[in-house]
């Protein structure tokens, strides 16, 4: 019984992160009152307090040995200069919690929420529906490009100068309206959207601003702004890809006739958005100084430079195809091409310096540009399954009352709400000043991934609707352009298995980084702090996971809506901090090369951002009929949760017996059947859908597509009731199948209908009829057609 006791004494002191000393003092109280021991336990109990308490000493005896034990072993993780600029970049946010075996639910909730101001407003509702009304997804694509009009429209209204401050000619705009506007663009076509969201996210504007000297900001930014210069970013080669540092595009300084330093470049890019229609590339190159022109140091390491594409020796006239997708992505060529040092971003001072200004400047496409084409392109994929699943029927009934379409449409539905949630958890951040790194991850691969089951599920749920390619299929190259956003700003295999976890644990862990540096600049007595408070973490974590799992956490007290969620938030947080220090006990450094067992650990984190985000949005909107999606979105998140954490169990082999333990208590389980039904429901309001798919662009002009989608929705909900007289009237004989201008003749001679409900009911039909047809041509004209 003492035991334990003294073990649930232990446990507590770790639950409440208690300092060290209490343990000594608790510990040696109940000894002396509830046991007899003696003369042997009192040496050694205060030989180890004097030990443990006394830094110096502790620092002697104890942290000393380990340093030494860890050096000579090599268990000391390398960090690479890449790595440690990638560390550096960005700030730690909500993601530091989950390695802490904590969640700070006022810290969440009290991220300051960005509205979008009058101008923002003003722009969204006029110049971005302007431009959409000046062209179509389908003229794009038949035209392969934007029409001249376009452009410049683009030029003039400065959409390509979003990010650019004010004072530099550009709409100074938050990261809320950048997303808000790349979000409308896409429901209109992802070609218009990624034309204006490259320029606006990692590009000479973005890089000019936070590294150019005050000379390049004067020069470019107006011009940029303004359209008078179009931008495209040279990164990508042949052969360095994810792998940016492995660049074979070089600059070589030398001295010209009249005695100045210049550079000679010769580069190989491709995958360069814009690239065939930029006037200034920005270029990624290595510097070399093999003169000695600049100091002794031969290899300058990666440097951005400003190339003006009419420069001799550029070719970028040649074109990709991506998929068919026409948005301008082209290679680019470079022989013998020469800059000044001038042309350099940030001049002299800027040589060597483009890794770092690179991974300090992604959070834009990873953070801002692709969740928000993805929650765009979502939300319009859901108008578009809810309003043709209400309005297709089958054996007499909507196709969105079958119970596999109703899986799907309500699955659309939740992903859309989590989708929106997350984007507006991270913009505001963004928007507040935190450069997150480490989620912007998370987003960059959650968002592409979701919606590309949505897009996979909406063309499961259209059927022939979705895959006969015309002028009436809405949702086509949506499907041909997904696994591009999977592939650009990183690619998903890489930020699922590397970056998310790989780089979460080293800069977000409260204690790992610190220790390496430590050990790197062999700072014993810091060391011995980083290293302490460590076990003390691992302990808390422990007691923690130990009361979470037999009370399933509810002891753990929590106020407010969805108060369970948090409950169950908290104990995965805790779990997944003991697991991290376990996987790192167990694998130590070689945790980097266990990508499968990293990529795990990233699915916990980023789904429990996920669960995060979407109660924050609940919080701050709470509105009665978004509590089923919640309800979907956690239930689906600790569910992908509990399999992650299964299979990290079963992979790390010294701890599988405990497999059967965590199969028999889950974090969660996949949401009940019967809350699709209450989602899909939900979405007959058309109220509803429109406020779940808000700021889809729908078209002034009654003979778009998507806007006669939307009218024959509201015509057919309108004479509902006369449709039903006439389902009756059919069921029990009273009329005999046929056309329904004869079907509707007989029921107004029977006067069932009056002739105004009959003109009604025909018109909803015929809308009906035409948003559900599909495209057809003439066989010279398909033959003919690109």
């Amino acid at each position: 019984m003492e035991a334990l006791i003294f073990l649930l004494i232990i446990l507590i002191l770790g639950f409440f992160s208690f300092p060290l000393y209490s343990y000594f003092a608790i510990i040696g109280v109940f000894a002396y009152v509830l046991t007899d021991l003696g003369f042997i336990f009192w040496t050694i109990f205060t030989v180890s307090a004097l030990i443990f308490l006394i830094q110096p000493l502790r620092i002697k005896l104890v942290t000393s040995k380990i340093v030494a034990f860890i050096k000579n072993n090599g268990l000391l993780p390398k960090i690479s200069k890449t790595e440690e600029a990638a560390l550096q970049a960005g700030t730690n946010w909500v993601e530091s919690n989950f390695f802490k075996a904590e969640v700070n639910f006022d810290e969440i909730y009290g991220e300051k929420v960005t509205e979008l101001s009058e101008e923002e407003q003003s722009f969204l509702d006029n110049e971005v529906n302007e431009l959409c009304e000046m062209t179509t997804d389908w003229q794009i694509f038949q035209d392969r490009d934007l029409s001249k009009e376009v452009w410049q429209f683009i030029k003039e209204k400065k959409f390509f100068g979003m990010i650019i401050p004010k004072e530099y000619g550009g709409l100074g705009f938050s990261a809320t309206a950048h997303s808000h506007i790349i979000e409308k663009l896409v429901s209109r076509s992802q070609v218009l959207a990624i034309t204006i969201m490259v320029p606006n996210s990692l590009g000479p504007a973005e890089l000019i601003l936070k590294h150019g000297t005050q000379a390049q900001k004067d020069k470019y930014l107006d011009d940029l702004a303004n359209g008078r210069e179009v931008p495209c970013f040279g990164l990508t080669e042949p052969n360095a890809g994810s792998d940016a540092t492995s660049l074979t595009s070089n600059g070589v300084l030398f001295k010209d006739d009249d005695g100045k330093i210049k550079i000679r470049l010769n580069f190989e890019k491709r995958y360069i958005t814009l690239g065939n229609v930029a006037t200034l590339i920005g270029l990624a190159f290595t510097l070399s100084d093999p003169d000695s022109l600049l100091g002794d140091k031969k290899d300058l390491g990666i440097t951005f430079g400003l190339i003006n594409s009419k420069l001799k020796g550029v070719d970028n006239s040649r074109r990709h195809d991506p998929l068919g997708i026409p948005f301008v992505n082209s290679p680019l060529y470079g022989k013998n091409v020469v800059i000044g040092l001038e042309d350099i971003i940030g001049e002299k001072d800027g040589i060597g310096k483009g890794w770092q200004m690179l991974v300090e400047s992604l959070s834009i496409g990873r953070g801002i540009s692709l969740p928000s084409v993805s929650l765009g392109g979502s939300k319009f994929a859901l108008n578009i399954v809810s309003s043709y699943t209400s309005l297709r029927e089958q054996f007499g009934l909507s196709i969105k009352n079958f119970e596999g379409v109703e899986e799907k449409i309500a699955k659309i539905a939740a992903f859309t709400y989590m989708l929106n949630s997350a984007r507006n958890y991270t913009i505001d951040a963004i928007d507040n000043g935190v450069k997150p790194g480490v989620i912007n991850s998370v987003m960059k691969y959650h968002a592409t991934e979701k919606f590309r089951e949505v897009i996979n599920d909406s063309m499961d749920v259209l059927g022939g609707s979705a895959i006969i390619r015309g002028e009436n299929n809405l949702l086509a190259h949506a499907y041909f352009a997904i696994p591009i956003s999977i592939t650009v700003e990183g690619a998903n295999i890489l930020t699922r298995n590397l970056m998310q976890f790989g780089q979460g644990l080293i800069k977000s862990h409260p204690y790992i980084y610190k220790q390496i540096n430590a050990l790197n600049s062999n700072n014993v007595e810091s060391f011995d702090k980083g290293f302490f408070a460590h076990i003390g973490l691992v302990h808390t974590a422990f007691a923690k996971s130990i009361f979470y799992y037999f009370s399933r956490a509810k002891i753990n007290c929590q106020r407010g809506e969805f108060a369970r969620y948090k409950q169950k938030l908290t104990w995965v947080s805790a779990e997944f901090t003991l697991l991290t220090n376990v996987a790192l006990g167990i694998l130590g450094p070689n945790l980097k090369q266990r990508e499968n067992i990293s990529a795990r650990f990233g699915d916990i984190l980023s789904y429990s951002y996920l669960i995060t985000a979407t109660l924050r949005e609940f919080e701050n909107n709470p509105k009665k009929e978004d509590k089923i999606l919640v309800d979907y979105v956690c239930n689906y998140c600790f569910n992908e949760i509990q399999k992650a954490r299964e299979e990290i169990i079963s992979n790390l082999g010294y701890i599988g017996f405990l497999l059967p333990l965590v199969k028999v208590n889950p974090f969660g389980v996949k949401a009940e059947d019967k809350l699709n039904a209450k989602i899909v429901s939900s979405l007959s309001d058309k109220e509803r859908l429109d406020d779940l798919t808000k700021n889809v662009f729908i078209s002034e002009n009654k003979k778009d597509r998507f806007t006669k989608l939307q009218e024959a929705v509201l015509l057919n909900k309108e004479n509902k009731d006369s449709f039903k007289v006439l389902k009756i009237a059919l069921k029990k004989g009273v009329i005999q199948k046929a056309s329904i201008e004869e079907m509707v003749k007989e029921l107004e001679e029977k006067e069932l209908l009056s002739k105004e409900a009959s003109i009604k009911v025909k018109k909803a039909h015929k809308a009906k009829q035409e948003v559900i047809s599909v495209d057809s041509y003439k066989v010279r004209t398909y033959k003919a057609a690109r």
